[in-house]
């Protein structure tokens, strides 16, 4: 298989030469991906580089991470590249750890595959406290939102993909900023592509965090609520009708009939100044009770629906 390496620049010229030489033999093409930056990362990379295999791509806008690396997939999936690892140019990624992330997908065993900086506490030891409380929150709502309830560290940049997954997402689609990584998980769900994480060391330097919690707050809950219901709709209603499917349904209206004729009596009553009959209340409780029942039975059966066959199986 042909492999290549995505690299998104934008202000790091002081680090991408090192990360390009550090780069081993086992990488066919390097696309170094000047995002319109302002310190021309692409051109000095022109001017200094030696390696023959590094071709240098220029943004006439900054698109954002995302914008930057889905012009790298585009390029590489032109030019018949087989599986495409993505990597930041600030070295903040140890090219050395190339092997570990393209031998499950070399191996047919899995689609993509992402760092996960959680996996050994000892790495998180440097790691800012608040990207590891960050981190840590949004690993939760991905795995909502995606469906990969054994993914951690959504947020970690360091990935690889075969093509054939690629191939099948809406690339114009993909979140192209701050958004991305955890878009593409959400994109991969929907095509029930194989993912795998790979445990990384974390790695920092003195630079502050640029993960702004309320930022995050404010501009990805609704993007994760939306990502939320468009993948419990595609997964569990357009290309699958199942069991969880009836207790989605059958669940949801048992609580909202529960919770609204439970407040309305409950209205009633308080208006009244009398005390709701015990037969009201359970009227109110058990559609309550059962419907919470059902939904958690297709909680259960969402963390265990998880995709095993590899989309590369089917070329």
């Amino acid at each position: 298989m042909k492999v290549a390496v995505v690299i998104p620049c934008y202000k790091v010229k002081k680090q991408i030469l090192t990360v390009i030489t550090s780069i081993g033999s086992e990488i066919d093409k390097i696309y170094v991906v000047d995002d319109c930056c302002p310190d021309k990362s692409g051109q000095f990379v022109l001017d200094e580089n030696k390696d023959s295999r590094v071709e240098v791509l220029f943004n006439a806008i900054n698109t954002g991470v995302g914008g930057a690396v889905m012009h790298g997939y585009t390029e590489a999936l032109q030019a018949g590249m087989d599986i495409i690892i993505k990597i930041d140019g600030d070295g903040q990624m140890d090219p050395a750890l190339i092997p570990r992330f393209i031998k499950p997908i070399l191996n047919g065993q899995v689609d993509y595959t992402k760092g996960n900086r959680f996996n050994r506490i000892e790495s998180l030891i440097d790691m800012p406290i608040v990207r590891k409380t960050g981190n840590a929150i949004l690993s939760f709502v991905n795995k909502v939102s995606s469906g990969y309830w054994k993914v951690m560290d959504p947020t970690n940049g360091y990935t690889a993909i075969h093509r054939s997954a690629l191939q099948q997402l809406p690339m114009d689609k993909i979140s192209q900023r701050y958004f991305f990584e955890s878009d593409m998980l959400f994109r991969l769900g929907t095509v029930r592509a194989v993912v795998r994480d790979i445990p990384m060391d974390a790695k920092y330097e003195d630079e502050e965090s640029s993960l702004d919690i309320k930022k995050v707050i404010v501009e990805f809950t609704p993007l994760y609520i939306k990502a939320f219901h468009k993948r419990v709709f595609y997964t569990y209603f357009l290309r699958d009708f199942n069991v969880a499917s009836i207790e989605l349904i059958l669940g949801t209206l048992l609580v909202i009939f529960g919770v609204s004729f439970g407040v309305s009596s409950w209205i009633e009553s308080a208006s009244a100044s009398i005390a709701t009959p015990t037969g009201t209340i359970m009227i109110a409780a058990l559609p309550l009770i059962m419907g919470f029942q059902l939904l958690l039975n297709a909680l259960h059966y969402d963390v265990t629906n998880i995709p095993v066959l590899p989309l590369q199986t089917f070329d």
